[in-house]
């Protein structure tokens, strides 16, 4: 019988965490540091942090507070936000990121997942859609 996984997925806007609704009305919610040591206590698979500003931005990853985080974490790290080139990839993988997870990119740039996959392995690259229902 497959296990029950909990891995939390965390939204990170201007380097503190945020809560949305709808994609929208983002409101601040805590330190991700301090977040990342609650969930450790919690003993959770999995954390997921996902930068909801870098893309629409166009800026790097926050390098500095993504070590942070995984240097931090007992479990497994994965990163979503901003990423649009392999040697991003590669760097986070340094920092100690074990997943990657893309979404605008892929619709941009389909080859990127294979070039991550080829650097990285399939197991390490997640591939993210947004939905949103509109009636």
């Amino acid at each position: 019988m497959l296990k029950k996984r909990v891995i939390p997925v965390l939204l990170l806007q201007d380097g503190g965490l945020v809560k949305g609704e709808r994609f929208k009305k983002h409101k601040y919610v805590g330190d991700p540091i301090n977040a990342v040591r609650i969930f450790n206590e919690k003993e959770v698979d999995e954390l997921a942090f996902i930068d909801i500003t870098s893309t629409i931005n166009s800026t790097e990853p926050d390098y500095a507070l993504i070590e942070d985080m995984a240097s931090e974490a007992f479990m497994p790290v994965a990163y979503g936000g901003g990423i649009q080139r392999v040697e991003q990839v590669e760097r986070l993988f340094h920092l100690g990121v074990e997943k990657i997870i893309i979404n605008s990119a892929f619709f941009t740039d389909p080859n990127l997942i294979s070039a991550c996959c080829q650097v990285a392995g399939s197991q390490s690259i997640v591939v993210s859609i947004d939905v949103k229902k509109v009636f």
